[in-house]
């Protein structure tokens, strides 16, 4: 536990030193990307380290999963780290970063049906297949589960999103399609909770109620969020091709010409 929030806390520590960097030498960083990192911070951190242990059991596993792999990852790429990293780090680092964003294996992660894939199937392995019995009595196994819930709902809020830099960005229609899919497929997944708990538990009736209530609901809460992001980027880029529309041919603006100085000519008197 300990370990874990030192790495939370040096994180956010080295994401407030890149965007300072930034500041001092003039170039502007919302304060809002930092507040969003640091609210990301501490939900990874109560999530991981809270005291569930005085909730019902699959109730208190269900609210440190919905933290560790929903909340914490959207707040965490609100904050859009890796272009602070692009634009803060050394001239070496910065291109060795931006040939990485720009390879195809990552363009492949962060494509929006892949990612939703990703995040949407580790889900149900966690909760339809013995896994989650099985992490119950192996810590470095329920680690490793945390871990991919974290990294799946990054790379998953970073594709439907795509604020950051990418290779290929995909369009809104198919961002908001594989946004869609993941939130019927998480949907049903908690409803069969409430039927069914994962195989190999024995959680009670009202446990599993209650849990499949806050997975459900909580998972719309996080996926309204998105969509309104989403919405909004919409929004915003045809404000922007209706600007350009509005432009003449040669893509600029018309501009009146400068008023002439000049009288007119005066007819001369014809010579007799």
């Amino acid at each position: 536990m300990t370990a874990v929030m030192l790495v939370v806390a040096a994180g956010c520590f080295a994401y407030m030193a890149a965007a300072r960097q930034l500041r001092r030498r003039g170039d502007r960083w919302p304060h809002r990307r930092d507040a969003a990192v640091w609210a990301g911070g501490a939900v990874l951190i109560v999530s991981v380290t809270a005291s569930w242990d005085q909730w019902p059991p699959f109730t208190g596993h269900m609210a440190a999963h919905l933290g560790t792999g929903m909340i914490a990852p959207l707040l965490f790429v609100l904050g859009r780290p890796v272009t602070l990293a692009l634009r803060a780090l050394p001239v070496g680092p910065r291109r060795q970063l931006l040939s990485c964003v720009r390879s195809r294996p990552a363009a492949l992660l962060v494509w929006p049906p892949l990612a939703a894939l990703l995040h949407i199937a580790g889900l149900w392995a966690v909760y339809r297949t013995p896994l989650m019995a099985a992490a119950h009595h192996r810590p470095w196994l329920d680690t490793l589960v945390s871990v991919h819930l974290l990294v799946s709902g990054a790379l998953f809020a970073f594709a439907v999103l795509a604020l950051d830099p990418v290779c290929h960005r995909a369009g809104f229609a198919l961002r908001g399609g594989a946004l869609l899919a993941a939130s019927a497929a998480h949907g049903i997944l908690a409803k069969s909770l409430y039927a069914a708990g994962p195989p190999g538990t024995s959680f009670a009736a009202a446990d599993l109620h209650q849990a499949s209530y806050l997975m459900y609901y909580g998972g719309d809460v996080v996926g309204i969020a998105l969509a309104v992001l989403l919405c909004h980027q919409w929004y915003a880029s045809e404000g922007r091709a209706l600007a350009r529309a509005r432009r003449t041919p040669g893509g600029e603006t018309a501009r009146p010409g400068p008023p002439t100085s000049r009288a007119p000519a005066r007819s001369r008197p014809a010579s007799s």
